[in-house]
């Protein structure tokens, strides 16, 4: 077995991090040295911070090499303990508590306009992911980490999940393909996790054995709150098995399209009109509004085009999406700001919420407008208008008092 082990970023543009070089030696006790632009105001702390580690894995013999970039306890436990698991076999883990702000859980229809992908292994881009306002953040496991680095980003994601503030954002993860997937699991679901995003889902088996391991796991642990699931259609199969996947578990809330893949798959190529992924796209709407889960639309790629991506966001609307992912945190606002409902969509849903409340207060069994009778559907998509036009600001929350003024 190898005795020396690395783990963590270095480099010039890092920030936020740090790279450790662990060597076990059979005599000496502990050695620690840190280079650091804050060493004189951290060093301290940092060395205290590593010699906890240590300790809790019972190491008594090494030297430690750790190359500070800025990273915060957390960040740097999980870097030495990362190190620590090439050069020893162990179970245990090095675990935070929880923050209270981050024991908050997610209802099944949420909105989820935005979510905001955010590579698992890089810590920068995860402190202040939570000040732009996404409804959801993504911690990913999958295509953003390089396979010899997915051990380090299991470690980090789990302390990230206990230790930095979200503010409010759905705290979601997307683990690695199944089968490989299934062993994110336990750096994950113990630590409030809201929302798993399951890549390149092809049947609902996958779904169900995620529903097993999360129930062990939750005799394991001892926790009851929910964890959703968003499983990610990339493929040919994909999208033909997208109505057995919606309705593998109650835990589905959403199903997610990846079209770089899905054209990979196809064997096309992928361009702003969207022709060539028209029928994935219908189909995988279609078998949301069936199961009764949202549609979520895949990412625009093209980060500086917001023209491109508001147009993008307008034809995803109009087929019946309900959200969209983001590579970049300048495409949050307009695509919040495009999935929100239109003046004239908010008009013709407080009629329809008015005409309903009216009927229910006279004690009639059919709610109508006008000369139209209105289905039980027709009010509650209206209702959800509203609601959705009161979380965004855009109506108040008073707005039937002041009609009836």
């Amino acid at each position: 077995m190898t005795k020396t082990a690395t783990a963590g970023n270095k480099g010039g543009r890092v920030r936020s991090d740090c790279f450790v070089t662990l060597d076990l030696t059979d005599n000496g006790g502990i050695q620690i040295e840190i280079q650091s632009k804050v060493g004189a105001l951290f060093g301290e702390d940092i060395r205290q911070t590593a010699n906890n580690v240590l300790d809790f894995f019972e190491i008594k013999n090494a030297k430690l090499h750790i190359e500070d970039k800025g990273s915060l306890p957390y960040v740097l436990a999980a870097r030495i303990e990362a190190a620590v698991r090439q050069l020893i076999e162990t179970d245990e883990e090095y675990l935070f508590d929880v923050i209270a702000e981050n024991k908050y859980t997610t209802a099944k229809d949420v909105f989820r306009f935005s979510r905001l992908y955010l590579p698992g292994n890089s810590p920068a881009m995860m402190l202040n992911a939570g000040i732009h306002k996404p409804d959801g953040i993504i911690l990913d496991l999958e295509d953003s980490v390089a396979f010899a680095k997915k051990p380090e980003a299991q470690l980090l994601i789990r302390n990230v999940l206990c230790k930095l503030d979200f503010y409010g954002a759905e705290r979601m993860v997307r683990i690695n393909q199944y089968p490989l997937g299934l062993k994110d699991l336990k750096y994950v679901v113990p630590h409030h996790v809201n929302l798993l995003l399951v890549p390149k889902c092809e049947s609902a088996e996958q779904i169900r054995k995620i529903d097993e391991e999360i129930a062990n796991l939750r005799k394991l642990h001892e926790f009851d709150y929910p964890i959703h699931y968003m499983p990610i259609i990339e493929s040919a199969l994909g999208v033909e098995k997208s109505y057995e996947i919606a309705t593998a578990s109650e835990n589905v809330v959403a199903l997610a399209l990846g079209l770089e893949d899905l054209t990979a798959d196809l064997g096309v190529r992928r361009t702003k009109e969207g022709s060539e992924s028209l029928y994935a796209r219908t189909r995988v709407v279609n078998a949301c509004k069936a199961a009764g889960i949202q549609p979520i639309d895949s990412v625009f790629s093209d980060v500086a085009d917001m023209d491109g991506l508001s147009e993008n966001v307008r034809i995803s609307k109009s087929l019946g999406f309900e959200g969209m992912g983001c590579i970049h945190p300048r495409q949050i606002r307009v695509i919040k700001q495009s999935f929100a409902p239109e003046k004239s969509e908010i008009d013709k849903a407080k009629k329809i919420v008015l005409a309903f409340i009216d009927a229910t207060e006279r004690g009639l069994g059919v709610v109508s407008l006008g000369s139209k009778m209105i289905d039980p559907p027709v009010v509650k998509r209206a209702e959800t208008t509203i609601q959705l036009a009161v979380n965004l600001g855009v109506l108040a929350e008073n707005w039937i008092e002041a009609e009836k003024e």
